[in-house]
């Protein structure tokens, strides 16, 4: 067994990884982001080898993915059975056995009392897709408006990119779907757009009627955007003006669904069961997935051939989200991310003491944001020092990844263990002392 301590044998990107990449940049789309150069051979638990045998200690868990760790034994197990079994069945036109097991557990699930029914999917776009799509139909068409935030990632395909407003690049030339307005998401380190809820009905219900909205997506921790976490009464505020406009409250669960928040889902922090949610990312634990889950009522909404997929709910990925979900309900899981979420916001608050560059840390259960100010008595953004700051500890071992302007997310997987957070934040407050010229301790 390997220590948790990432080791470099030879300065990333080495020449395996500089040959791959240049075969990259010539037959690859441009439009793929790259956070630094790494090109992953394998991967285990919290560890990722590299091409040229490099190992790092990966806190990014592929974008909140591989949420128990890369290539679990359990769920490997499921995987290679049902790929024996059988490999694929449209469920536009016929079903399997796997399908339907899986949207019951998800209802089940779900927050809430309410019955749910759930349609499965490919990815998060996909899901966001279908409950944008499902909101507008519910109300046949009579409500075209909808709501959203700024700073939101929501996908980057026809439908969903009107929602999405985390960067320019990702709308730019591109024409969206009308009928999209969107409100700014609080932020409470900036002690900005707080009480903005407030003003809706002198402002935006005022040049619209919200009789006209059909929905409001929101992620109840905000991703792309900064791991930005709403007050609690923000959240019921908003669901009580949902409530009272008869608009449907989509919860975007793609990111903090699955255990991610140290409960199965995020919105059961808030005490609110949401009409429409979407799941993707750690839902399956790599394999695509996606899952859209919605009150009974309005999935009875729409009839057949009004939303399906070719690939969506494919055997294999289903039996996949199975063991995750096994594994989050039978192992005790939720409780250690509960329990590692703490002592991994500890041990950042203590670098934020020892270390000027660091202005806030914030999160729920795994999925924790650390933000970067050049000045700490002004709150002022350091989003070039936060991209240092990333790039150096690639090239230390640790994996880590931005969001916002000047936000770093750390996102192990929710079975890490205390040993392998203390190598992490060993990595971190070394290079944090280079960036600020301090001495070794």
């Amino acid at each position: 067994m390997h220590t948790p301590e990432p080791h470099i044998i030879i300065s990333p990107p080495g020449p395996e990884a500089q040959r791959i990449l240049a075969r990259e940049a010539q037959y690859v789309s441009p439009s793929l982001p790259k956070a630094y150069p790494l090109v992953v051979h394998h991967a285990k638990g919290a560890h990722v080898w590299d091409v040229d045998g490099n190992r790092y200690l990966d806190f990014t868990t592929g974008i909140a993915v591989t949420n128990l760790g890369h290539c679990h034994d359990r769920i490997n197990a499921a995987i290679h059975d049902q790929v024996d079994r059988l490999l694929h069945m449209s469920n536009a036109d016929f079903t399997h056995p796997e399908y339907s097991e899986l949207c019951e557990r998800l209802a089940t699930l779900a927050p809430g009392a309410t019955p749910k029914k759930v349609l499965l999917s490919n990815s998060g776009t996909e899901a966001v897709e279908c409950a944008i799509k499902l909101a507008q139909h519910s109300f046949r068409g009579q409500r075209p408006h909808s709501l959203a935030f700024y700073g939101a990632f929501h996908g980057r395909t026809a439908g969903s990119l009107a929602y999405t407003a985390s960067g320019h690049r990702q709308r730019q030339w591109f024409k969206v779907i009308s009928g999209v307005e969107h409100i700014p998401y609080p932020n409470t380190y900036q002690e900005k757009d707080i009480d903005h809820l407030d003003t809706l009905a002198t402002t935006l219900f005022r040049e619209k009627d919200p009789k006209l909205f059909s929905s409001v997506i929101m992620e109840p921790i905000q991703g792309e955007g900064g791991y930005l976490v709403p007050p609690l009464w923000y959240m019921q505020k908003l669901k009580r003006l949902c409530e009272e406009h008869g608009i449907l409250f989509i919860a975007d669960e793609v990111q903090t669904g699955m255990g991610r928040t140290g409960a199965m889902f995020c919105m059961e922090h808030y005490g609110i069961e949401p009409d429409i949610i979407t799941l993707a990312k750690g839902i399956a634990n790599g394999l695509p997935l996606g899952a859209t889950i919605a009150k009974a009522e309005i999935m009875d909404s729409w009839g057949p051939g009004a939303h399906a997929s070719t690939f969506g709910g494919n055997p294999v990925a289903c039996r996949a989200a199975l063991a995750v979900i096994e594994e989050l309900t039978e192992k005790g899981v939720l409780e250690h991310c509960q329990a590692m979420g703490i002592y991994l916001r500890r041990q950042l608050l203590s670098l934020l003491q020892r270390h000027r560059t660091i202005g806030d840390v914030r999160g729920m259960g795994l999925m924790v944001g650390v933000e970067f100010v050049g000045d700490r008595s002004t709150r002022e953004q350091a989003p070039t020092l936060r991209d240092a700051f990333v790039h150096r500890c690639f090239e230390s071992g640790l994996l880590l990844l931005g969001c916002g302007p000047s936000a770093v997310r750390v996102i192990p997987s929710l079975n890490v263990t205390k040993e392998e957070i203390d190598a992490g934040i060993a990595i971190m407050d070394r290079v944090l002392r280079e960036r600020e010229l301090l001495p070794s301790p």
